[in-house]
């Protein structure tokens, strides 16, 4: 979700910032992070307002340019300034052309990228910061991108899996809606005569044809409000929360939802560990990816790993661990290697989450086909009922 807020800055001027957050209190922490005063928080989630946000600054191109610029030997300051000459977006160009102003007035990188939450976000400011301390700018991009990679190639995974049913789903609702709206109105008329002898289901048909077919504009400015009404409700935070709740509870699907998380967390924590982030900081930027649920474990077992208890220990005493990962944190905490390990078990939970998208989907698939044949048959049985039992009486 994104949240516009009204802040303080620390020059005492009134800005207006715009997050990504999962909730408003994870908005308000990112602000105030960052040293703003929160003043209000507005969700921008309504419909109309996700229709008139502009595109979002193309953060990892950013970096994979930048990148490939001081590869080649271009200062950083210099480099900029080429990718803001070379942007066609003229939102875009004026964040780099400010970046670039703000680096010749001698501030870091990490700070020009603060200035502009609403476009680079508090993980990527980490990363470039961190990477000031060790002077390792490049290293740090590279990993950022391969992260970003990672993550993009988990999401287009289960996209991928779920464009069959959609569409299966939208054709079977549009053969529904042609067969409701066009051709039972039209069967209704053949059986008006007949109505007394119809059976139950095949009269309820029948109502329905002969409402359409005197209140067709009611019905179909009925089914629009219908439409938009679910579009708009799916927007709002409070329902998609409530759903989002209702598929944690759910055996199966709560797990593989927590595995998810757990696996994009882990990814995200290793990256940070390898860039120079310490431990127990990383894992409250972590936090944010995390479901309210997890992120209260979250915050309870970074209390017990300040208080210097291990991190496998810790993890696994608040659920935030599988077997397979507190295996693994425990040879990272013997081998010193925990950012490396974080990351194969980020690994091993893609690869788990990706067997699962597969079979689920194979299973899913047919299940969804029969469904909807039923639905459709159903409705065509249902009108030739009464064409069947008068050819068995004339017999």
């Amino acid at each position: 979700m994104r949240f516009e807020l009204k802040t303080i800055g620390s020059n005492g001027n009134v800005e207006s910032l715009d997050f990504q957050a999962l909730d408003r209190a994870s908005a308000v922490r990112q602000a105030e992070g960052r040293g703003y005063t929160v003043l209000s928080v507005r969700s921008r989630s309504g419909l109309l307002e996700s229709w008139r946000r502009g595109p979002r600054f193309p953060v990892a191109l950013f970096s994979q340019e930048l990148l490939v610029l001081l590869g080649s030997g271009l200062p950083l300051v210099d480099a900029i300034e080429t990718l803001a000459e070379k942007e066609r977006h003229a939102e875009f160009r004026a964040v780099l052309q400010r970046i670039a102003g703000t680096l010749r007035q001698g501030r870091t990188l990490s700070a020009a990228l603060a200035e502009f939450p609403q476009s680079f976000s508090p993980l990527y400011v980490a990363t470039v910061r961190a990477s000031e301390r060790t002077s390792d700018l490049a290293p740090a991009l590279a990993r950022y991108v391969a992260y970003q990679n990672q993550l993009e190639a988990i999401r287009k995974r289960l996209v991928n899996a779920s464009i069959y049913p959609l569409l299966l789903i939208g054709v079977g609702g549009l053969v529904s809606l042609f067969l409701m709206l066009y051709v039972v109105p039209r069967f209704a008329r053949i059986y008006e005569d007949r109505a007394s002898d119809l059976p139950l289901f095949s009269k309820l048909l029948l109502g329905w044809g002969q409402m359409v077919e005197g209140h067709g504009a009611l019905v179909l400015g009925v089914i629009a409000a219908l439409v938009v009404g679910v579009l708009y409700a799916l927007r709002s935070a409070s329902l998609r929360g409530a759903i989002v709740d209702l598929l944690w509870r759910a055996p199966a699907i709560g797990e593989r939802l927590k595995l998810y998380q757990l696996a994009r967390f882990y990814r995200t924590i290793g990256m940070l560990l390898r860039g120079g982030v310490p431990l127990v900081r990383a894992l409250s930027m972590g936090a944010e990816l995390l479901h309210p649920v997890l992120r209260e474990r979250l915050a309870a077992a970074s209390r017990a790993i300040s208080e210097g208890r291990g991190v496998s220990e810790s993890m696994d005493a608040y659920g935030l661990a599988t077997p397979v990962a507190l295996r693994m944190l425990a040879v990272g905490e013997q081998s010193g290697n925990m950012g490396e390990m974080m990351d194969r078990i980020a690994l091993f939970h893609d690869e788990e989450i990706t067997r699962w998208v597969d079979w689920f989907t194979r299973l899913f698939e047919p299940l969804l086909m029969a469904a909807i044949g039923i639905v459709i048959g159903a409705i065509v049985i249902l009108m030739y009922l009464p064409i069947f039992e008068l050819a068995g009486s004339l017999q």
